[in-house]
């Protein structure tokens, strides 16, 4: 049987729960101990890879250590993230891989994982983790904020090289970045030699979803200005269209808080989001007179 999280505290807010669902990622730097990085290192160079850079697909060996487990599958900060995201009793993760890279190296092509499918449901969550210190040098992943809303076919994104607007996972040892499966992301220019470990894994939902974290009082999901501000401060990548953004945004937080009935009632009536700019209906928008 699959191992499930502990009762662990969630640690995001409405705020932070916003943000993610707004870029699609979310970075903890440094929240792994220096001596489990240490250690992760140690093992990843007693237990070789045989395919060399890339490491093997579905390799599971550190996930059978219980210091492993402890100290970075169940991180009190990285942990009580996915709990606020995925609610209560998630499986934790049952495969991992390492992208391993010696460096330099050009940029990757830009991706999306296998099997991403695009839409506001959160129901797995994937997870990298860096042992080592990841400067640029070392060719950090790149990610498009953003991009878990945008559709287009891997054929097409392969070609696209230097996207505006990118972000850098760039960080210390010990950092854990959490990213909403579809994101778009590739391994960035690495220009001095050395090799970069990092690990990848995934944690599912074994629960409905519901506004189960860190509650704001002043944060109302019935104020259109709670959200229109929130979201006007957060700007959007140039690929996206504000108004589209910020309806997928907010639908995926609906979604996260189990109010999904609430956030299709919105629509077209006295709230937002409607398909154009905030507060610019007449009143009455959308309540048709009975037919004689």
């Amino acid at each position: 049987m699959t191992a499930r999280m502990p009762d662990i505290a969630p640690t995001l807010t409405d705020t932070q729960v916003l943000e993610f669902c707004h870029r699609g990622y979310l970075i903890l730097e440094g929240v792994v101990a220096p001596e489990t990085n240490e250690r992760v290192g140690e093992f990843i160079r007693a237990h070789p890879y045989a395919a060399g850079d890339g490491g093997e697909f579905e390799d599971d060996r550190l996930l059978a250590e219980e210091w492993f487990i402890k100290e970075v599958i169940l991180n009190r900060q990285a942990a009580g993230a996915v709990r606020s995201l995925l609610g209560r009793q998630a499986a934790l993760p049952t495969w991992m891989f390492n992208h391993r890279s010696t460096q330099p190296k050009p940029a990757q092509q830009w991706h999306r994982d296998g099997c991403s499918r695009y839409g506001h449901a959160v129901n797995h969550l994937q997870v990298f983790y860096y042992p080592q210190d990841t400067p640029r040098e070392l060719g950090p992943t790149e990610v498009l904020p953003g991009s878990h809303f945008l559709f287009n076919l891997g054929s097409y994104m392969g070609h696209y090289g230097g996207i505006s607007g990118t972000a850098s996972t760039a960080a210390a040892a010990g950092t854990i970045f959490i990213t909403a499966y579809p994101i778009w992301h590739r391994r960035g220019t690495s220009s001095a030699p050395g090799v970069r470990d990092m690990l990848k894994y995934l944690y599912w939902r074994m629960a409905p979803p519901r506004r189960d974290w860190i509650v704001e009082p002043d944060f109302n999901l019935d104020d259109l200005d709670n959200f229109e501000n929130a979201l006007y401060g957060g700007g959007v990548h140039p690929a996206k269209d504000q108004f589209h953004h910020w309806h997928d945004a907010a639908r995926m937080f609906y979604w996260l808080a189990g109010k999904q009935d609430d956030f299709h009632n919105f629509l077209g009536t006295a709230a937002w989001p409607m398909g154009h700019p905030p507060r610019r209906q007449p009143g009455d928008f959308h309540t048709y007179p009975e037919q004689s």
